[in-house]
């Protein structure tokens, strides 16, 4: 097998994608795929949900994302300039990646939200460590320099990636969907330009939705999320297989046998423990259950609290149940984080299990 997926979306590319990531994982299975990249619209919204399912189904997972980068900074948000924005995929090489890919998700989300969370290169210069980049589809900056005929600015976009990521960690990223008429006289010169960096060129393919009989059911929810009944896909964006790959791409066979070799550069693994909890400090030769019992036996008497036999009783059975539970150590991590809260006058309210 010498063909992985590297650029697919989820139906967690809200209102674009279709494609369900138990159904998604389970095709690129049965198709003899040795790994699966997903790559959302913005988000890792489905990244744990992947990871879970391709480990499952003993396929490598590949979490990235298809980022948006602002036309100018991201915290620029002038409505004639900065409603446009272009795209880029990144990919998690391993756990800094991974981390670095979740810090510039949230700052997008956070910071630079506008119309859609958008990234700048300085943020990711920052946080690029750890990631693997490719150039980008017909909607990215680089393939937006070709089309205009900026073919200098574009090998100068390379070189700042290059510069960011590291040159074995940067590939240029090619497509050929039909539909995209004028860009297909692109590739002839994405290639020369690929050649002359001495990067290795990668195909993808845009896939949306899993099986191409779902096209106009997505083409359905392109028109929902734009308002616009007029606005489709008109090519195929289901998930192909190699065999269909070989034939999009029976110029630059090159180009599919790179998906295996950015696939090998990956080594990420998440810790998915059931506990991630903080730990109290407690005397030495003390336990957690004592602990809780000296402070409540503090409380009564701070509050001059008058205790009757019920109210020992009750007390007596709470501390138990919580005991029986192994929940001491959490009511003291909660118990500690509302007083220091209190004493640093940030207002708090926990009503039940739920919130607390």
């Amino acid at each position: 097998m010498s063909f992985v997926h590297l650029h697919t979306h989820s139906h967690y590319s809200l209102l674009d994608g279709m494609s369900k990531i138990p159904e998604l994982v389970a095709r690129a299975k049965e198709l003899g795929m040795p790994a699966l990249a997903l790559t959302d619209h913005g988000n890792m919204y489905g990244a744990i949900e992947f990871y879970n399912e391709c480990k499952k189904a003993e396929i490598k997972p590949i979490i990235g994302v298809e980022a948006y980068i602002a036309e100018r900074r991201m915290y620029d948000k002038e409505p004639s300039l900065d409603s446009k924005r272009y795209h880029l995929t990144l990919l998690a090489r391993n756990n800094t990646g991974y981390k670095n890919l979740m810090k510039l998700v949230s700052k997008s989300h956070i910071e630079g939200y506008y119309y859609k969370p958008r990234m700048d290169l300085e943020l990711i210069k920052e946080h690029g460590e750890g990631l693997i980049c490719l150039s980008g589809c017909p909607g990215s900056r680089f393939i937006q320099h070709l089309k205009s005929g900026n073919r200098d600015e574009a090998i100068m976009l390379l070189k700042t990636y290059i510069e960011i990521f590291g040159k074995e960690h940067v590939f240029v990223e090619v497509m050929a969907h039909e539909d995209v008429e004028w860009y297909i006289p692109l590739i002839p010169t994405i290639r020369d330009i690929a050649k002359s960096l001495d990067l290795p060129i990668v195909g993808t393919w845009d896939s949306h939705y899993l099986n191409p009989d779902d096209k106009e059911a997505h083409n359905t929810l392109l028109a929902i999320n734009t308002n616009n009944q007029n606005f489709k896909f008109g090519g195929n964006y289901s998930f192909i297989s190699e065999e269909e790959a070989r034939k999009v791409f029976s110029e630059i066979p090159e180009a599919l046998d790179n998906t295996i070799k950015v696939a090998e550069l990956v080594d990420l693994e998440i810790e998915l423990s059931p506990w991630r909890f903080p730990t109290y400090p407690i005397e030495e030769g003390s336990t957690y259950n004592e602990e809780l019992r000296r402070l409540v036996e503090e409380g009564i008497i701070k509050k001059n609290y008058h205790q009757t036999p019920e109210a020992s009783s009750r007390i007596e059975f709470e501390l138990d149940v919580i005991a029986q539970k192994g929940f001491s150590s959490y009511f003291l991590v909660v118990a500690d984080l509302v007083n220091t809260a209190r004493e640093m006058g940030i207002y708090t309210n926990t009503r039940g299990s739920a919130a607390g």
